[in-house]
C-alpha cells in the first residue's frame, strides 16, 4: 500500500500541469498514475501520419516552460511528446510518476476520509491510500468505433487513427477512411501520397480555414532561446490572437460571417468541381462544430488520388464497404477516424464518491462540476480537462494552467478538512454555464458535436466563453462552493 496526499491519474498535459503546479506551491507528497509506459497522453497515443497541433506551438506548451525550439508555428505530435518528457524531467517528476499502473477503480473511504485506489487486477492488489484525488485523463483519450453492420468481417488491416497500425503497409493500398474531422484531415493528404487509392467517406463536411504557418530556422530558434523576452512577447501575442477568435467561433455574426467568408473562400481556390465543392460545404453555422485548419486537405480529396463518399458507412461485406446511399467500394485496408468517447468519460464507471454513487450515475445527464473542476458528492476530488474545461477557439493548455492554479489555491486553504461541493453551487454554476452557451452557434448552429451532450442537450465540454473569462470565474471561487465543516454538538 502507498499513502500519498494527492493521487493524480494520467500524465499528460493536464496531469504534468497539476503535478508541477503542486511542486512550484511546495507540495511533494504525491504519485502520478500512469497506465502506459510514458507519458504525453493524446500525443503518446496518436501517432498517424501528418499528426500535429492545430495551435500555434508557441501557445501550446506551458507558461513556465517556454520552449526554443519549436520546428515551426504548428508543431509535430513527436514533438510535443517530447516536449512533455522534457517538462517532466525539467520539474524533477519522474520519480513520482508510476507506469504502467492503470487505475482500475477509486473508491472515497467515509470511515477513513480518503480515496483508496486499486491499480491490480484483485480488489486488495496494489492499493493507493490519498487524502486528494485529481483525474486528470483527458477527454480524448478512448476511440469511438462505430455501429457499422459487418465492420468485424473486414479482412484486412482495420484500426482506428488513435491506434495507428504502423505494421500495416497501406503504400499502394486501396485504403478507406472513415470521418472528416480533425485527425481525417491530417491524415488523408499523407495517405494520398502513398496509396493506391483513398476512398473518404463523408458524414457531416467541416468548416476549413487556411492553416498556414512557417518552419523556424535555425537562426530563429537561436533567437528565442537568446532572448526569452521574444519568446514571451510571442505568446501574448498569440494568446490575445486566440482570445479574439472566440468571437467567430462562438456566434458574434459579424465576426462569424467574416470568418466562414474565409472559408468558402479556401474552399474556392482550392476546388474546382461545383459538385464537389458541393459536397464539402457544410450546412451548419460556422463554429458549430470545430474548425478545421488545412492547406492540404481539399487539394488531396480534389486530386485522383481521393474518391469523397459523402455519405455515412453503414455497412461491410467482406472488403466491401456499403455507404448509405447504396454505392459499394472496393478497399484493402480501412482507417477510423471517428472521434472519441468525449461526453461519456469512460474513468467516470471507476470512481465512486459518496453513498457509492459512480460519477458516471453523477453524470448520467451529462458532465457538470463547479469551476468545471469540482464535484457535488466526491470529496477531496479535482476533474482536469474534464467539464465545461475545453475551448473551441485556443489552447486548452491555458485551461489546464488555471485549474491547477486552482487546485493548489484551494489545497493550501484546506487546512486538512474534507472538501465537500455544495450541490446548490454545482447547480447554479451549470445554470450559469447554460446561460452563457444558450445563444452560441455550439448550441444554436444547426449541427450535432462533441461539444453538446445528446442526454441532455447541455454544452459539457467546452467553457462558453474567453480564457480571460474562465480565470476571472475562478478567481471569484472564495471557499463558498465547499459545504462548512459541522460543528460537533456539545455533550
Amino acid at each position: 500500500m502507498t499513502r500519498v496526499e494527492v493521487a493524480i491519474v494520467g500524465a499528460g498535459f493536464a496531469g504534468i500541469g497539476v503535478a508541477s503546479a503542486l511542486r512550484r506551491a511546495g507540495r511533494d507528497d504525491f504519485v502520478v498514475l500512469e497506465r502506459a509506459a510514458s507519458v504525453g497522453g493524446t500525443w503518446r497515443d496518436n501517432t498517424y501520419p501528418g499528426v500535429a497541433c492545430d495551435v500555434p506551438s508557441h501557445l501550446y506548451g506551458f507558461a513556465a516552460h517556454p520552449n526554443p525550439s519549436w520546428s515551426g508555428t504548428y508543431a509535430k505530435g513527436a514533438e510535443i511528446h517530447r516536449y512533455l518528457d522534457g517538462v517532466v524531467d525539467a520539474e524533477g517528476l519522474r520519480d513520482r510518476v508510476r507506469f504502467n499502473t492503470p487505475v482500475r477503480r477509486a473508491e472515497w473511504d467515509a470511515a477513513h476520509e480518503v480515496w483508496r485506489i486499486g491499480t491490480g487486477p484483485a480488489p486488495d492488489d496494489d492499493i493507493v491510500v490519498a487524502d486528494v484525488l485529481v483525474l486528470a485523463c483527458g477527454r480524448l483519450t478512448e476511440p469511438t468505433v462505430p455501429r457499422v453492420s459487418g465492420l468485424g468481417t473486414f479482412p484486412g488491416p482495420l484500426f482506428h487513427s488513435a491506434r495507428w497500425d504502423h505494421a500495416a503497409d497501406l503504400a499502394g493500398a486501396r485504403v478507406g477512411v472513415v470521418g472528416t474531422g480533425a485527425s481525417a484531415v491530417q491524415i488523408v493528404p499523407e495517405l494520398a501520397r502513398t496509396a493506391a487509392h483513398v476512398t473518404l467517406f463523408q458524414r457531416t463536411p467541416a468548416w476549413i480555414v487556411p492553416r498556414g504557418g512557417d518552419a523556424y530556422s535555425d537562426a530563429d530558434r537561436a533567437r528565442f532561446a537568446a532572448t526569452p523576452q521574444a519568446l514571451e512577447a510571442l505568446r501574448a501575442e498569440l494568446y490575445a490572437e486566440g482570445e479574439a477568435r472566440f468571437a467567430s467561433r462562438s456566434g458574434d455574426s459579424a465576426a462569424a460571417a467574416e470568418a466562414e467568408a474565409v472559408a468558402r473562400a479556401h474552399l474556392r481556390r482550392q476546388v474546382a468541381d461545383p459538385a464537389l465543392r458541393a459536397a464539402l460545404t457544410p450546412d451548419y453555422a460556422f463554429g458549430c462544430k470545430r474548425v478545421l485548419l488545412s492547406d492540404e486537405f481539399y487539394p488531396a480529396v480534389a486530386s485522383d488520388a481521393v474518391t469523397l463518399v459523402p455519405e455515412a458507412l453503414t455497412s461491410v461485406e467482406g472488403s466491401t464497404l456499403i455507404a448509405s446511399d447504396g454505392s459499394r467500394h472496393e478497399v484493402d485496408a480501412l482507417v477510423l477516424a471517428t472521434g472519441f468517447a468525449s461526453t461519456r468519460q469512460p474513468y467516470a464507471e471507476l470512481v465512486s464518491g459518496e453513498g457509492g454513487q459512480t460519477l458516471a450515475e453523477h453524470w448520467s445527464a451529462g458532465m457538470t462540476a463547479f469551476g468545471s473542476t469540482v464535484v457535488a458528492g466526491f470529496p477531496n476530488l479535482f476533474v482536469l480537462n474534464g467539464p465545461n474545461a475545453s475551448l473551441g477557439h485556443s489552447s486548452s493548455v491555458l485551461m489546464i494552467e488555471e485549474q491547477a492554479a486552482y487546485v493548489t489555491r484551494v489545497l493550501d486553504a484546506r487546512s486538512g478538512r474534507v472538501l465537500r461541493v455544495d450541490p446548490a453551487a454545482e447547480d447554479a454554476y451549470t445554470a450559469e454555464i447554460a446561460r452563457a452557451a444558450a445563444s452560441t452557434r455550439w448550441m444554436t448552429g444547426g449541427c450535432r458535436n462533441w461539444y453538446v451532450d445528446e442526454r441532455s442537450g447541455r454544452l459539457a465540454l467546452l467553457w462558453p466563453g474567453t480564457v480571460d473569462a474562465f480565470r476571472e470565474r475562478l478567481a471569484r471561487a472564495d471557499g463558498s462552493e465547499f459545504l462548512p465543516v459541522p460543528v460537533p454538538l456539545p455533550r
